[in-house]
């Protein structure tokens, strides 16, 4: 293929809409594609066209690439633990998708923990921050991750001072919520396993020798262990084996219309029994492992546990003793209660004080096997745990980090509730989620230059420009190692037709060669994208793209070598990229570097982007959400008298900017005659994630805001 030390895959997936053939799934092992799929697929045209609904100033368009790796990603450090569904905890760098994890949800008012899936899982390299908790806890996350605190949704960083970076960030004053406790999944030693039998014998075990026959000379010793749960009997199965004993499964009690089946263990082994009668008894000098063993089987045997309590229950003062004993070990408080039965036996129920903090150490200390007992699902989140901020510092460094995306938006993290990523459009009509994909499952049509070649060479085609970069970004990161773009321009090169291209990456300096020649063979343009020159803004909105300078240093490059250059100040963000002197700023500098031509296109939001743009303000600039409702209320566009405002600080900036023509393309209507399309065009279905050089009123947000 075109590099090497990667990794190939067929996809059993099948077709992707519009595309030719299984599709062949490659990875690369280089930083920046780490986590990301690229499907190659056999495009079968090359040439879209787009709808005349889209107001644009041209009819045609090639993109080479679905799906843009310019995004953005909130992550936590790999070695982070997160809750599963059963209680355990797991690093978020080994879950999978699909995995049962804990999140939460608002019912009335209350939150409460709730049972969810993992959705999207990947990694990427951020500059940590370390968060240290009163408790003891700490968290390593990227400055842009979000915990719930008592006073909402908070950033890892943030500012005080206004502009672009200023949100709503973790202080000293704040208290996360959440359990507050999150340890690894306790380890079956040896001690662990002698533990866990001696606890599940005494506590749901049957021992016994039996004589029978004349004389009682027949002897049959049993050693059995019946419960309803098959985790703790397969657990008992598989520590009673490691001990030498061998014992066979038979049903005990069958299931009725008010008892679930019963199953059993069981040896009938004289060797076996003996060998259980001493692994039932207490060890002498049990070391933790132990107690957390015996813990763990006694409780499976014995153990309840409610919404309120947890308790373990036996009638032998002994057995009762050693369960006080190894809470206390543990760190924990237990009180003893009594009942009296009818026959005057005395019950004695060990409770666990301390709430759920308490009970989700107990879990995770003695890692009992019964899932259902540890369910925690429908329990309010409470704010009275120890988990105020301490510090938040940064650790000078950047780490891979992993996020995940899951059914609640949300997941427990080193015992406290985190924010994951927020959906984003993507291309739903490929087959792909609504979540990471667009990012993440790259589409590369590898056979475009040969497709373009053929239709190039039509006699129906009548040589019309085509523009590039209109839906996705065709100098992304992938571009580095296919080169489907360089081999688009040496067709249009070849048929000498009128093209264009807008990026946002300075990587469309390696085909200069073909520009030059281009430029003196037919009608060719290049067109940056640069919304904004301010650092906060641009790490804001596009934090993954390339630094704006250096897309302006570019601009400097081609305006050089003699090509005409424009540049699109877009999308103009109210309140975050508009103001008079970012604006003239970026004019400014674009004019020094001899741009030819400069334009504006205010924010549209169109369909479904609407909502997940205001998903991301909601997370980024809350404050900005009711003028942007007041702004995009009665539809996708801005307000006339808005458009009319940004238009006049584009032209007021360029009349500054000597040599540059201005090309508005806030509001007016499409030039030339229309024509009917048939079928889907690809414009269409990718148009919201793009940018355009001479859009006008199809522009969306960023492909890198989401």
């Amino acid at each position: 293929m075109r590099w090497d030390n990667l990794t190939k895959e067929n996809d059993d997936g099948g077709r992707l809409p519009g595309m030719s053939g299984a599709p062949v799934v490659r990875t690369f092992d280089a930083p920046e594609a780490l986590g990301i799929n690229f499907h190659e697929v056999h495009a079968k045209s090359a040439i879209n066209d787009v709808p005349p609904m889209a107001h644009v100033d041209f009819r045609h368009t090639i993109n080479p690439y679905r799906g843009c790796t310019h995004g953005c990603v909130y992550c936590v450090s790999a070695d982070t633990l997160v809750m599963r569904g059963n209680g355990n905890n797991a690093r978020i760098s080994d879950l999978l998708v699909g995995d049962e994890i804990y999140g939460t949800r608002v019912d009335g008012r209350y939150r409460r923990y709730e049972k969810t899936e993992v959705q999207a899982h990947w990694r990427t390299e951020k500059p940590a921050y370390r968060i240290a908790l009163e408790n003891g806890t700490e968290l390593t996350a990227s400055g842009d991750h979000r915990f719930l605190t008592n006073r909402g949704w908070k950033y890892v960083t943030g500012t005080e001072c206004g502009g672009p970076e200023q949100r709503p960030h973790l202080t000293t004053n704040n208290r996360l919520l959440g359990i507050g406790i999150a340890l690894p999944v306790a380890s079956h030693t040896e001690s662990y396993r002698r533990g866990y039998l001696c606890g599940m014998l005494q506590g749901d075990g049957c021992i016994g020798t039996w004589h029978y026959g004349p004389g009682k000379r027949r002897r049959v010793d049993c050693m059995r262990v019946a419960l309803t749960d098959i985790e703790a009997l397969k657990r008992t199965e598989g520590f009673l084996v490691a001990a030498g004993v061998k014992p066979r499964w038979r049903t005990f009690k069958r299931a009725t219309d008010r008892h679930r089946e019963m199953v059993a263990v069981e040896t009938a082994s004289r060797d076996a029994v003996e060998r259980c009668r001493t692994l039932m008894q207490f060890d002498s000098r049990p070391d933790l492992d132990w107690w957390r063993g015996f813990l763990g089987g006694i409780f499976d045997a014995e153990g309840s546990c409610g919404e309120q309590a947890l308790r373990i229950c036996n009638t032998d003062d002994r057995i009762v003793s050693r369960v006080e004993e190894g809470i206390y070990q543990l760190g924990l408080r237990s009180r003893l209660e009594t009942t009296l039965s009818e026959t005057g036996r005395t019950t004695w129920n060990v409770r666990l004080l301390g709430g759920l903090p308490a009970r989700t150490r107990f879990f995770q200390e003695a890692n009992p096997a019964i899932a259902r007992k540890r369910d925690m699902a429908g329990t309010a989140v409470k704010a009275k745990n120890p988990l105020r901020v301490v510090a938040v510092e940064p650790l000078g460094e950047t780490i891979e980090m992993y996020d995940i995306t899951t059914g609640t938006e949300d997941f427990i993290a080193n015992g406290v509730i985190s924010h994951n990523c927020f959906a984003r459009p993507t291309h739903e009509y490929l087959g792909f989620d609504a979540k990471e994909d667009f990012r993440r499952q790259i589409v590369v049509k590898v056979n475009l230059p040969e497709v373009l070649r053929a239709e190039l060479r039509r006699p129906s085609w009548k040589g019309e420009h085509i523009a590039l970069g209109t839906n996705t970004d065709p100098y992304q990161w992938a571009e580095s190692k296919y080169e489907i773009t360089r081999g688009i321009w040496r067709e249009l090169l070849e048929a000498r037709n009128p093209c264009s291209i807008l990026t946002r990456s300075p990587l469309l300096l390696r085909d200069l060669d073909l520009f030059t020649e281009l430029d003196e063979k037919t009608d060719f343009g290049a067109n940056l994208s640069i919304p904004t020159v301010d650092e906060k803004a641009w790490r804001l909105t596009e934090p993954a793209s390339p630094n704006p300078l250096k897309r302006i240093d570019a601009l400097r490059d081609l305006t050089a070598a003699g090509i005409k250059t424009g540049v699109l100040v877009a999308p103009l963000l109210p309140g975050i990229n508009d103001s008079p002197a970012q604006v003239e700023r970026v004019l400014e500098l674009c004019g020094e570097a001899g741009a030819h031509s400069i334009g504006g296109i205010g924010l549209h939001l169109r369909g479904p982007l609407k909502s997940i743009f205001f998903d991301w303000l909601r997370q980024y600039r809350p404050d900005l959400v009711e003028r942007y409702e007041d702004l995009y209320g009665r539809g996708a566009h801005l307000p006339k008298e808005e458009r009319a405002r940004l238009q006049r600080m584009i032209k007021r900036g360029r009349m500054r900017t000597p040599g540059a023509r201005q090309t508005w393309s806030g509001a007016s209507e499409r030039s030339g005659p229309g024509r009917r399309v048939t079928g889907k065009p690809e414009g269409a279905s990718e148009g919201a994630h793009g940018d355009n050089a001479n859009q006008r009123g199809s522009l969306a947000t960023p492909q890198t805001l989401f």
